[in-house]
């Protein structure tokens, strides 16, 4: 069944919606539309909330309040002026180390200043080429700094994606997260919608994808757990739904925190950090790795915590 299309939008909150979330409110005002459109329409600047633009999904409304989505209002964010490191680069490949905030792709055709954009920028001042070739390999979600690869051929991009496919290339992540986590192993099936609108983790056999993630811990503090999370699979959000979901929702989330009554720990954004990157040379067939250290602001919640 074709879910129907998201359309403007003007009410005003209820008793009933009073307290809840931004993102809940407008999807129930707008039944049937997907929740990752709602929430992309939030987050391009296309909501406002008592005639003010709001873009946090995970913002809480009250009753009363006027709630307007415009689909053709203008984004009302400014594209942030931020640089990217190329780790590496040569014919076949680049990595980057991407800083947070940054979306890797555009979410909308008008959407500017992603990573994709500067890394074509950094390479077309490098090689002259005014529209040098950059394939996706992976992404990482807007608020996760780290290391991002992207191939410069189709050779290589079907190489790079068959060894993601087989499980081969090594991705290890440091992430804060609330509360006092043993290392463990993670293991589930992941679905789109585990039955309350967000991706999650299913009992039935026969529904999603297998999701593993290896967890280790680093160091504990105050409160929250510095783990290290090496993934063997590579479904979106799989960091993020498997430490909520045991408990342990990482430090600066709003999404994955139904359930969880814990004092939160305040943070500028996600503290989850993609550190280590390793994978076979798509041309040489060698094995390379790559590692950042964590940006200034993870770094400072860390050393705040522990």
């Amino acid at each position: 069944m074709t879910e129907p299309p998201l359309r403007d939008v003007d009410f005003v909150v209820s008793d009933h919606a009073h307290g809840a979330r931004l993102d809940r409110a407008l999807r129930d005002a707008a039944p049937g539309s997907a929740w990752s459109r709602v929430r992309r329409a939030i987050e391009t600047g296309k909501v406002r909330v008592d005639e003010l633009p709001v873009t946090d999904p995970g913002a809480v409304v009250s009753a009363g309040q006027r709630v307007e989505l415009r689909l053709a209002a203008p984004r009302t964010r400014a594209t942030p002026r931020i640089g990217c490191e190329i780790v590496f680069a040569d014919r076949d490949l680049v990595v980057v180390n991407k800083p947070p905030l940054l979306s890797t792709v555009p979410f909308e055709p008008s959407e500017q200043g992603t990573l994709v954009d500067l890394v074509r920028r950094e390479l077309s001042r490098r090689d002259s080429r005014s529209q040098p070739p950059l394939g996706v390999v992976h992404r990482l979600d807007k608020e996760t700094s780290g290391l991002v690869m992207f191939a410069r051929s189709v050779p290589a991009k079907r190489h790079l994606k068959q060894q993601l496919r087989f499980h081969s290339v090594h991705r290890r992540y440091l992430a804060l997260v609330h509360g006092d986590l043993e290392g463990r192993t993670f293991r589930s099936r992941l679905v789109e919608d585990r039955g309350d609108g967000l991706r999650g983790s299913t009992d039935n056999p026969t529904l999603g994808q297998p999701a593993i993630t290896h967890v280790s811990v680093l160091t504990r503090g105050s409160g929250v757990t510095l783990v290290e999370c090496r993934l063997e699979t590579g479904r979106t959000h799989q960091i993020r739904i498997h430490l909520s979901e045991a408990g342990h929702p990482l430090v600066g989330e709003r999404v994955y925190v139904r359930g969880w009554d814990g004092t939160r720990v305040e943070a500028p954004r996600l503290m989850l950090h993609a550190k280590e990157l390793g994978f076979v040379h798509p041309r040489t067939e060698e094995q390379v790795r790559f590692e950042v250290d964590v940006p200034d602001d993870m770094a400072a919640v860390v050393a705040r915590m522990t």
